[in-house]
């Protein structure tokens, strides 16, 4: 890199590793703000690496008012906070956790919240929550369903699936798979690799690990919701644009899903989200549980992640720069 110093920013610098914050300043100027978006459009004039997590859209507007920038860093395996396809007409580099198989399979961070959200959901812990700090007490309003014994269905078997999938066995569940890339070789021991309307006509819980990806947009809408078992519990750790929302409203409506719990929503910002039709429902009925895109935010899989970048940022710009 010889004596390029590149300015950096850190538009979320909350919580960053201090590792790689002081790998960042031997490689360039570095600025570490927490900046919401119109504060982000302000600070990027002169920024020639950006690095994010997943409070901001990157879109054409702030593109376009970062004339320098090169590359953006996302310690993500999804991109879809990002418009690549503006960033790459622009000569912008993306650097990500995207295909870094290796280095993934020691972050399980998300695979532990989806047991959580299916927990949370089944026993009715927020309602239960809630009922106590108004005053109650009154066990009998939250009775839930146990996992074991019960059937869980598994849509995409990658790294995520295969983890979520060792620990909903080690519960002593009957744990199905379906993925059209992976064969009955590729599945852990006890585990049954079924078509998916077999899986969503057997499964009390679904559970979906698919990435976002051309073809998978809504991926699941109102025909895999008719072909759930009735009052199975739906959960969603991937990503919101796989699911068809409005027809997942009306499924909860109508009873035919019992319940849903998701991290993730079409459309993520880090304000305005109160109108989102899933989050009004929510608001009014107990059956469903929404987190803000938790599922990788813990101070392991963050820290790890970023060091991880940044050293992946210094063999980048050796290569390009």
């Amino acid at each position: 890199m010889r004596d390029y110093k590149p300015k950096i920013l850190v538009a979320e610098a909350e919580g960053f590793p201090t590792q790689a914050a002081m790998i960042l300043r031997e490689l360039g100027q570095v600025c570490f703000a927490d900046l919401d978006r119109q504060a982000l459009v302000g600070a990027v004039r002169e920024v020639e690496i950006l690095c994010i997590r997943l409070r901001n859209r990157i879109d054409t507007e702030i593109l376009d008012a970062a004339p320098h920038l090169k590359v953006i860093v996302t310690p993500t395996t999804g991109l879809n906070h990002i418009d690549l396809e503006a960033a790459y007409s622009r000569g912008v580099a993306v650097l990500s956790l995207r295909g870094e198989v290796e280095f993934l399979r020691d972050v399980r961070a998300t695979a532990e919240h989806t047991l959580a959200l299916i927990l949370l959901l089944l026993r009715h812990i927020p309602a239960a929550m809630t009922h106590v700090c108004n005053g109650g007490w009154n066990r009998d309003l939250f009775k839930g369903h146990e996992l074991y014994g019960k059937t869980v269905g598994i849509i995409g078997y990658g790294r995520l699936g295969q983890i979520v999938g060792r620990y909903l066995q080690a519960l002593d569940m009957r744990v199905l798979v379906t993925d059209p890339h992976v064969d009955a070789n590729g599945v852990q021991p006890g585990l049954q690799l079924v078509s998916l309307t077999q899986l969503l006509q057997e499964a009390d819980i679904v559970t979906l690990h698919v990435n976002l990806i051309d073809g998978t947009h809504h991926l699941f809408g109102r025909q895999q919701f008719a072909q759930m078992k009735p009052g199975a519990y739906f959960i969603n750790t991937a990503r919101g644009e796989l699911v068809d929302e409005v027809a997942l409203v009306d499924a909860l409506q109508s009873g035919r899903v019992g319940g849903a719990a998701v991290d993730v929503l079409c459309g993520e910002n880090s304000t305005g989200m109160a109108n989102h039709a899933l989050v009004k429902y929510a608001c009014t009925h107990q059956n469903v549980v929404i987190t803000p895109h938790i599922g990788g935010c813990t101070f392991e899989s963050l820290e790890k992640s970023e060091i991880f970048l940044t050293h992946k940022l210094c063999q980048y710009l050796q290569t390009e720069c």
